[in-house]
Parts: structure tokens; C-alpha cells; sequence
């Protein structure tokens, strides 16, 4: 008996390694003197140039301290990459929520951001007991990635007085394609008021390509924060939320006005999470047929099983998916890269999520429909 759990032992090890050792590591702790790196974000640019953002978190995996925004570029569809690119370092502080947008009129990638005092944390921002606050921020690239603005402040445009906790994105926000808001810049934002303990989603919105930035609308009902967002049909937007109430699945917002306003939320229950970020895109497969790209980690009881999904009929079904990595995995941003595929850039690990952020990719042809 001995023997047997032993050999059983010793196969799940062997089994468990292959797996991390096929993990496709574009950041990993520990590497770049960084000791952990989170919150993963993707675009592909007008030129052919895939960008992956990430949090890069200087002496450990908290949410709070000395976090730098790094990038990552490849040109050929993410075979390879480039060295770690430091893109706002702020000493100590925390400069984080990386939410890029590629502007396919002038061909800029626009990156909001948040910051706050390295010293303060999420808790005592919230109760406002801390030092200073969360502000928000946007950087442009005017030369597909490879320099960038320094970081100019939007706060007083896009945060009231009276909100505490803030954070944008964090993932890819968008430019509406077609109607009325055709080329409006959108990125899903959540935050928390004063006072209260009840987070809310939210969206900003730019009408001069990332120049100047303007608050929409916010959820009616809150227990929804992180969040991501896509176009629909008929000019209609789609906000889609992590769920901090017990039901452990997406919650659904529609704007009929480019993010002005929101509908009351209600919950997508084939989008299970175990409380996580996840992203949403929407892909003109082949310029003929639209359907909506969904990622997050499909598991009520822990982080894992990466799982990304697709549905043609504006997010009410999601009948085909593919499961990215079963293992321990977290955050994620998919993203369609210059050659047609579907990006997943996602956190994941061998004994936990957060070892290093991956990439993969898969045609849309390898999605299989669920029995």
C-alpha cells in the first residue's frame, strides 16, 4: 500500500511539473528585480505590435507598495517578447490598473491608470484614514509602445469628491465601432462613496481620442466592482462585473446612450467565478460575424481553470469554449492579435495563481461547443 501511494505520489508530481513547465511565462516572479507581478493587460496596435502591461510589485505580492507599470511588446503575435519596459515608476508609491486602449484614428495607445501613496492601503482609503487618496491618470504612446508620456491627472474630471476606494479596468477598454458614439473611447471603471461599504461600477469616456476624459454613468445597484466592458448590437454597450455577492457569477449591466447610463444589473449565471476578474471583448470574426470573447477563472470554489468562451448572440448563451489551463489562475485579459487568433494573457501558477503572468493563444476554430 505504501508502495502504490508512493508511485501515485511521484505520477502527480511528474504530471503537476510538465504543467508548469508548459506554462508560457511572459512575467515571472522574482525576475527584472521584481518580486511579483500582477494585474495583466493586452492590445494589439494599429502597426501589428502586441502589447502586455502588467503590475510589477517591487517586495512582494500585495496590493499596496512599491508597484511600477511595465510593458512587453512582440511583434510577430506574441512568439517573442521584448525586455521589461518600465513605464511609471513613482519611487515607493503604487501605480497600478492598467487599462490601455489602442485609438485606431490616430493610431495612439492611451493607458489610464490609478495611483495612490505607497503607504496606503485599500482599507484606509475606504474609511479615509489614509494619507492622501486614489487618483486617476492617463499616458499616451504615440510610437506603438516604445515611449510614452508622462502620466497627467484626471481626477477631478472623472472621480467625485465624495468617492474613496477607485480603480480602472483593470484590462483593455475600447472605441466604440459603430452609431451615434462611433470612436468614443470607453474604459469600465468600478469605485466606492464615502461612508459606505458598497462597491459600484462605473464607466469614463473620452470623445477627442484620450485628450480629455468625461464620467459616465454608474450600476443603479451595487455588490459589482472590477469590470470590463464591449460593444453589442444595435450601438449598444455591455458591462460586465465581478460579483461580490454570494451568487458566484458574472452580473450584466447594458448602456443604450455610449456609457452615460447603465441598466439595473442582472446576473449571468453561465459565468461562474469564484469572486475574480475576468475580460470582455468583441471580435468581428473575419469582418462578417460579430460575437463577444469572454476570460476568467470558471470555478465557484477556487481560482482556477482558466476558461475563455465565446458567444454570437450579444453574451445570452455562451455555448463554445475552450479551457485555457485547468490549474491555479487568476486575472486575465484576452485580446485579438494582428493575425486573427484570440490572446489570453492571464495569471496563473504550478502551486498558486499568482507565480508569473502567461500567454496563449488559440484559433477560434479549437472552441468547442459544450453537450
Amino acid at each position: 500500500m505504501k508502495l502504490q501511494i508512493a508511485w501515485a505520489v511521484f505520477c502527480i508530481c511528474i504530471i503537476q511539473n510538465t504543467i508548469a513547465q508548459n506554462l508560457n511565462f511572459i512575467y515571472r516572479s522574482g525576475e527584472d528585480g521584481y518580486s511579483c507581478f500582477r494585474i495583466p493587460a493586452m492590445v494589439s496596435t494599429t502597426k501589428g505590435t502586441v502589447l502586455a502591461f502588467a503590475e510589477a510589485r517591487k517586495n512582494n505580492c500585495g496590493d499596496a507598495g512599491d508597484i511600477d507599470l511595465v510593458v512587453k511588446r512582440s511583434s510577430d503575435n506574441g512568439k517573442t517578447w521584448s525586455p521589461l519596459q518600465i513605464i511609471w515608476n513613482d519611487s515607493t508609491n503604487t501605480c497600478g490598473n492598467p487599462a490601455p486602449i489602442v485609438d485606431k484614428i490616430t493610431g495612439n495607445v492611451i493607458l489610464l491608470s490609478t495611483w495612490n501613496l505607497g503607504t496606503d492601503h485599500e482599507k484606509a482609503i475606504t474609511n479615509q484614514t489614509s494619507k492622501d487618496t486614489r487618483r486617476v491618470f492617463v499616458l499616451f504612446s504615440a510610437d506603438d509602445g516604445n515611449t510614452w508620456s508622462a502620466p497627467r491627472e484626471i481626477t477631478k474630471d472623472v472621480k467625485p469628491a465624495n468617492w474613496t476606494w477607485y480603480a480602472t479596468g483593470p484590462g483593455s477598454g475600447i472605441q466604440i465601432e459603430k452609431g451615434l458614439y462611433k470612436n468614443r473611447l470607453v474604459v469600465a471603471c468600478d469605485h466606492l462613496v464615502a461612508g459606505g461599504k458598497m462597491s459600484f461600477s462605473h464607466s469614463i469616456y473620452s470623445d477627442d481620442y484620450g485628450k480629455t476624459w468625461v464620467l459616465g454613468g454608474t450600476t443603479p445597484e451595487g455588490r459589482v466592482n472590477e469590470s470590463t466592458v464591449a460593444e453589442i448590437s444595435k450601438g449598444r454597450l455591455l458591462l460586465n462585473m465581478r460579483n461580490s455577492g454570494p451568487a458566484r457569477c458574472r452580473q450584466v449591466s447594458i448602456s443604450k446612450d455610449g456609457g452615460k447610463s447603465w441598466s439595473s444589473i442582472y446576473p449571468d449565471t453561465a459565468l461562474i467565478e469564484p469572486v475574480c476578474e475576468g475580460s470582455l471583448i468583441s471580435y468581428n470574426y473575419r469582418g462578417k460575424k460579430r460575437c463577444l470573447v469572454f476570460s476568467n477563472p470558471a470555478s465557484k470554489a477556487s481560482r482556477s481553470n482558466m476558461v475563455v468562451r465565446i458567444s454570437y448572440n450579444n453574451g445570452k448563451t455562451w455555448p463554445f469554449q475552450k479551457v485555457f489551463y485547468p490549474g491555479p489562475s487568476a486575472y486575465s485579459n484576452v485580446s485579438i492579435l494582428p493575425n486573427g487568433k484570440i490572446g489570453c494573457l492571464y495569471e496563473a501558477g504550478y502551486a498558486k495563481p499568482y507565480e508569473g503572468i502567461v500567454f496563449q493563444f488559440a484559433s477560434i476554430k479549437e472552441f468547442k461547443k459544450e453537450k
